[in-house]
């Protein structure tokens, strides 16, 4: 069976955690050889639209990795954020028949952030790698294609 081919998602907003959280998903994605390429948008909430673009795109990856990090400050602007992208990602998956991993960090400071996204700690961009890839072949289990 052909490797997997993915596609990382990554809204680098708060640079310093998502390269922690890019470290871990390409960590996972090379232990099993998948193949992957990288796009960047402006912050969490365009990741989904981001992964609708390249699904319609002529060559679909067979999953979608989506990686970032709200932190929440003083106003709504956070709810609507974690909310809505969350929304947008499970929205994907169950209508498109997406395989995506979800690694949109969601806290309430940088503290939390950085002990979710280090490698050596809970290494959340591993785990949605992880996830991805779990999801990438239950869709080939159940014979459905990208």
């Amino acid at each position: 069976m052909a490797s997997p081919r993915i596609l990382i998602v990554e809204a680098p907003y708060y640079a310093h955690i998502a390269d922690e959280l890019m470290k871990g998903a390409i960590q996972a994605l090379e232990e099993v050889q998948a193949s992957y390429d990288r796009v960047t948008v402006p912050g969490a909430f365009e990741i989904p639209a981001a992964i609708r673009f390249a699904a319609l795109s002529k060559t679909p990856y067979d999953g979608y990795i989506a990686l970032g990090c709200v932190i929440r400050g003083e106003t709504t602007h956070y709810e609507h954020v974690c909310t809505e992208s969350a929304h947008g990602l499970q929205s994907l998956a169950l209508e498109q028949n997406l395989a995506i991993g979800f690694g949109i960090l969601t806290v309430e400071n940088e503290e939390q952030a950085l002990a979710r996204a280090r490698v050596d700690k809970r290494n959340k961009g591993g785990e949605a790698a992880r996830a991805c890839l779990a999801m990438v072949e239950l869709k080939r289990r159940f014979g459905l294609s990208s």
